[in-house]
């Protein structure tokens, strides 16, 4: 998978944009800054989004393509992220966060409980979880994700990886996305907010 988004990300143009994701801007511009975390960041749309707004940013991803767009955009919009290279099940941090986004973040099945189980510990309690992702509707649509139905989303499947938040709202929803080249169009998603 590392050589995938490294040849994804290898081209001048964000594959998914410079501007954030609308469903975690729209989170993002109703709370107070603190600690985040963005795991499978990319180049970093959201990672600098935030940390326009004040947030202590901590983004992480497989992909040193990825990450050098990460901070070319951070350094174009006058700010900084701390963004690192590990893989989602070797992430590790001493102190825990405000809230974690998981935008779009796909896994092979066998691997999803272990790698949500590992970063879920790091929401502080009473901090926040706000995910989207695609649904298994969305198979087939073109509008981007895996054409993988076992790594799509259900409401049933995203509730089991959440098990651990006290208060947790899991919908499914239509939503026109307009992200790059790659998250364009009509699609199906899975939205989730938690708190711990």
């Amino acid at each position: 998978m590392k050589q995938f988004w490294n040849q994804r990300y290898s081209d001048k143009a964000y594959a998914y944009g410079t501007e954030p994701n609308a469903f975690f801007k729209s989170q993002l511009d109703q709370r107070p800054p603190g600690r985040i975390l963005l795991p499978a960041e990319g180049e970093g749309r959201n990672a600098v989004y935030a940390a326009t707004l004040g947030w202590d940013v901590v983004a992480f991803d497989q992909s040193e393509a990825g990450k050098k767009k990460a901070i070319q955009l951070a350094e174009a919009k006058q700010t900084s992220i701390s963004y690192r290279i590990v893989d989602a099940m070797d992430f590790n941090e001493e102190t825990t966060f405000d809230l974690i986004f998981y935008g779009f973040f796909h896994v092979p099945p066998t691997v999803l409980l272990p790698i949500y189980t590992n970063l879920n510990k790091f929401v502080r309690p009473g901090g926040t979880l706000v995910l989207e992702g695609f649904s298994t509707k969305n198979l087939g649509r073109g509008s981007g994700g895996p054409q993988n139905e076992a790594m799509l989303f259900s409401t049933s499947r995203v509730k089991s990886l959440l098990y651990d938040f006290k208060t947790l709202e899991v919908w499914e929803e239509e939503v026109l996305l307009n992200e790059g080249r790659f998250h364009q169009g009509s699609a199906s998603v899975i939205r989730a907010i938690g708190v711990k």
